[in-house]
């Protein structure tokens, strides 16, 4: 009798220790989750206070697109490098060492006195968030009990990743209407001391794999990001058939040729051949591509017209998207049992048709156009976003080794930021070429035409997954 009772007694012991760790865990997961939301929020929440920046450090508008490009260009170039050293030193330790140098250079771009000094902050910003963002998916997919945990956990995380554009317009027109534009930085402060506290208390780390660094392909992959936007950006001004961008763009296809072709001889490579020879993780890494441009560039223009054509101040602009993060929200919920009963193609398919469908009466917009056909647009890209960001996600992953975990999600992140950077470099450089000074709507409905094309481009690389198998059969 006495043996039993002190069996039972040592068994709720360890279930409550267990249930302790387990509480942990989770809350430990919730902040690297909060960090990842405030890598996401750094790619929009200074989109609002542009011209308050212009005017405040006397940007020109050439140089002004770099505030947003510099830190998405850098971030995006980095990914895959973040993520081989998330596998080879540990993803905790990667993790924590990028918040760090997030939040110094968070802190620096905040009390930036000259156009140059806020672009390098940016970029050093950028750097830091590449060697976090790949650490925060690989701790979510290593980390989960099973697949319904897992997919729950991939539901948070697309929510996270598709809501903090919209979140960053809206905290970046609170702050400046309050405070002022440097405190879009400033933000990230508090949080990113918060993380680095409480993550390595709460978080485990996980083992390190052996290997050593593509250098060379870290060299090439960087420099092609760089100067394939950087092209695509100036294009506006300087014409499309310029030698600036035509040089640019060759530059830049010669440094992805060199990282193709080094990538299949290296022992340790930084973008693992073996990644690509899946159809549907192709194809979800083109879809996300195009989904995250359209989305940042609808962004970019959206901002315009509500404060140049409409007239609304940053923080009203930025509470016009509350849409978008409440319905991403409310997706993110009922997703993955939607995943496990439709399969994650169809949702995708779905998610992406109905935000062509959203874009389209953006291009028609005008100073007489009712507001609630913005609203509902911005309603029903919320709504796409949220059913499509998680099933990307599960298709870009699936079949993964564990040790190779860093390296997928980095190659998935970068997709996703140079898709960004690249759709906003396009879609900037359209508006620039048909738009009239003082007069934003021609450019602007250009613009949007493009959004809406990059769109038509996701919704076509995921349904090419459906037609192919048909052929076969």
């Amino acid at each position: 009798m006495t043996s039993t009772i002190a069996t039972q007694a040592v068994a709720g012991t360890t279930r409550r220790s267990g249930n302790a760790r387990g509480r942990a865990g989770s809350i430990g997961l919730w902040l690297v989750m909060l960090a990842q939301l405030m890598l996401v929020l750094d790619a929009t929440v200074v989109n609002v206070a542009l011209p308050h920046i212009a005017a405040d450090l006397n940007f020109t508008r050439a140089e002004l697109s770099w505030v947003l490009n510099g830190y998405a260009v850098a971030f995006g170039g980095l990914l895959l490098l973040g993520g081989r050293v998330g596998d080879v030193f540990g993803r905790r330790r990667t993790f924590l060492v990028g918040v760090a140098a997030f939040t110094i250079f968070s802190l620096l771009g905040g009390l930036a006195t000259s156009p140059l000094l806020l672009v390098i902050a940016r970029a050093l910003q950028g750097l830091g968030a590449a060697f976090a963002a790949p650490s925060v998916l690989a701790l979510i997919t290593t980390s989960a009990r099973d697949d319904g945990a897992r997919n729950r956990a991939l539901a948070l995380f697309s929510a996270v990743a598709s809501m903090g554009g919209a979140l960053g317009l809206i905290l970046g027109g609170l702050l400046t209407d309050l405070t002022s534009w440097r405190w879009t930085l400033f933000i990230n402060v508090p949080i990113g001391v918060l993380v680095l506290i409480a993550v390595p208390r709460l978080v485990a780390e996980t083992p390190r794999r052996p290997g050593r660094f593509d250098v060379l392909g870290a060299v090439t992959a960087t420099g092609g990001a760089v100067a394939i936007v950087w092209a695509l950006i100036q294009a506006g001004d300087a014409g499309w058939s310029s030698p600036r961008t035509i040089g640019g763009l060759m530059v830049g296809a010669a440094l992805i040729a060199v990282l193709a072709v080094t990538e299949r001889r290296v022992a340790h490579p930084l973008l693992r051949p073996e990644l690509l020879r899946s159809p549907s993780r192709v194809a979800a890494l083109a879809a996300m591509a195009a989904t995250y441009g359209g989305m940042l560039a609808m962004f970019f223009l959206m901002v315009q017209y509500l404060e140049e054509v409409l007239h609304l101040t940053p923080l009203v602009t930025g509470l016009a998207f509350l849409p978008m993060p409440l319905s991403i929200f409310a997706m993110s919920r009922v997703v993955p049992r939607l995943v496990e009963r439709f399969g994650a193609i169809r949702l995708v398919i779905l998610g992406a048709a109905l935000r062509v469908v959203a874009f389209l009466p953006l291009t028609q917009l005008g100073p007489d156009t009712p507001f609630v056909i913005v609203m509902v647009a911005l309603l029903l890209t919320g709504i796409s976003a949220g059913m499509t960001f998680m099933p990307l996600t599960t298709l870009a992953l699936r079949n993964v080794e564990p040790e190779h975990a860093g390296s997928a999600s980095g190659l998935f992140q970068t997709m996703q930021q140079l898709g960004g950077a690249v759709g906003l470099a396009i879609v900037a450089s359209t508006f620039a070429a048909f738009a009239f000074p003082g007069d934003f709507l021609t450019g602007g409905r250009a613009g949007f035409w493009s959004a809406t094309i990059l769109s038509a481009l996701a919704l076509a690389a995921v349904v090419g997954l459906v037609i192919r198998p048909r052929k076969a059969a």
